[in-house]
């Protein structure tokens, strides 16, 4: 084992000390072996993991966690930007001198003598920008720069908001609702029918479907989907608790029960 390197001093800024440590950590010479065998591919899993416990702390109100899982999300564009130095591509400054930039081409009626006469215009103008700037990077089609690494229902609503924008759209949620309709419909054929591989592709489309809708009805799915695994697990906790004091667990009890607890647990929740 190499002998410990020093540590990072502390009188300078925390991010100028953090990217000191992420320095000293990658170095060949004593550095840290798991952190020199890391790659911009083994790093992303991290990355994303981190992104969703920012947004867990936040969800739970709770601003001690956020503080920390912020931190480890940093530390993840540290980290690429550590990778990408020693490629010699980039380095931190630029990662945050290209962000700077854009956020300042991006609000001209803030740094720039441009206004809007409302918010909706400032949404339409910063999609103006944005498609101006897929042009300079030439990505011409409609779909082209919407990442495909993103959680699937994030990515169903992206692709479709980029299409309504050239037209491709519903004209409201009524007729998204008939064609949720639909798409249950032909899920059903295909459960009867026992096609396992049509029925995974039906319920695909009932997903998108209803990715669609979230659009529609302005509702972020990843966050909806998330509020409800909340609600099923303290509901679920609710039985569990209450078989307890029965002595008994879960596997202990039936359907029947469980459900009438389930309600209790509904009922509780309403009257609290």
């Amino acid at each position: 084992m190499s002998p410990s390197s020093p540590l990072p001093t502390d009188d300078a800024s925390p991010l100028a000390r953090l990217i000191e440590i992420m320095a000293r950590l990658r170095d060949p010479a004593g550095g840290c072996p798991w952190d020199q065998a890391q790659t911009f591919a083994t790093i992303a899993p991290y990355t994303v993991e981190e992104a969703y416990e920012v947004a867990d702390a936040i969800e739970r109100g709770d601003l001690g966690d956020l503080k920390e899982e912020l931190g480890d999300l940093l530390l993840q564009v540290v980290f690429h930007s550590r990778m990408a130095e020693e490629q010699g591509v980039f380095d931190f400054s630029d990662v945050a001198a290209t962000i700077s930039d854009k956020m300042i081409r991006r609000h001209p009626h803030v740094f720039g003598d441009h206004s809007y006469d409302d918010q909706a215009a400032q949404t339409a103008g910063w999609e103006a920008l944005k498609a101006e700037e897929r042009k300079a990077k030439a990505k011409g089609g409609v779909l082209d720069d919407v990442p495909a690494g993103l959680p699937a229902l994030t990515r169903a609503v992206k692709l479709t908001k980029r299409a309504a924008r050239v037209g491709f759209d519903w004209p409201s949620t009524r007729e998204v609702l008939d064609k949720l309709r639909e798409e249950i419909a032909e899920l059903e054929v295909e459960i009867e029918a026992g096609d396992r591989a049509k029925a995974r592709e039906e319920l695909g489309d009932l997903l998108f479907v209803c990715a669609n809708l979230a659009r529609k009805l302005d509702v972020e799915p990843e966050d909806a989907l998330r509020a409800t695994n909340a609600k099923f697990s303290r509901r679920f906790a609710f039985i569990e608790t209450a078989l307890a004091a029965d002595g008994r667990t879960p596997d202990q009890s039936d359907l029947a029960e469980m459900d009438a607890l389930w309600n209790d647990a509904k009922a509780a929740e309403k009257a609290s």
